[in-house]
């Protein structure tokens, strides 16, 4: 009996080990992150833009910082042309709203299409780490505009 205890024991910190070892070639070899936006025009009368859009260029976001303090106040003066993305992946999808109201269908459409994106980025090795929503709603008769926001992160080990 006492050395099947013990067989376990040594068993329960081989695994520890293993999983610690595991761990320190995943950090050193590092992740790489990436995103797609998916947004929904909530505009009545179907005269909003929905689409899917992902980056297919990076920036280094360094290039763009400038770091402020009490002897060094001015403002950051990156140049916008340099900081926009002219090479972007643009899936069109639908409208929540049509000329008759709200669109169930649409809705539907548009979560087969993004479940399709999803499952794409799952296949090419991502992982999802996190979904964060927003929403500028339509705020009465006299607004009439409205957009859902819905951001997508995914990481994986760098290749």
């Amino acid at each position: 009996m006492k050395n099947f205890s013990l067989n376990r024991i040594l068993s329960f910190f081989a695994l520890i080990i293993g999983l610690g070892l595991a761990n320190v070639s995943t950090a050193q070899q590092g992740y790489e992150f990436t995103s797609f936006t998916v947004v929904e025009s909530i505009i009545p009368n179907g005269l909003g833009r929905s689409r899917i859009i992902q980056a297919t260029e990076t920036r280094d976001y360094k290039e763009f910082t400038s770091v402020r303090s009490e002897e060094d106040n001015d403002r950051n003066k990156s140049d916008r042309g340099e900081i926009r993305v002219k090479n972007f992946e643009e899936t069109k999808i639908l409208n929540f709203y049509n000329l008759g109201g709200i669109r169930f269908q649409n809705i539907a459409a548009n979560d087969a299409v993004v479940n399709s994106k999803v499952n794409s980025m799952f296949d090419a090795g991502w992982e999802l780490v996190t979904i964060t929503a927003g929403v500028e709603s339509e705020a009465g008769k006299e607004d009439g505009e409205g957009i859902y926001i819905t951001r997508f992160y995914f990481k994986r080990l760098k290749q």
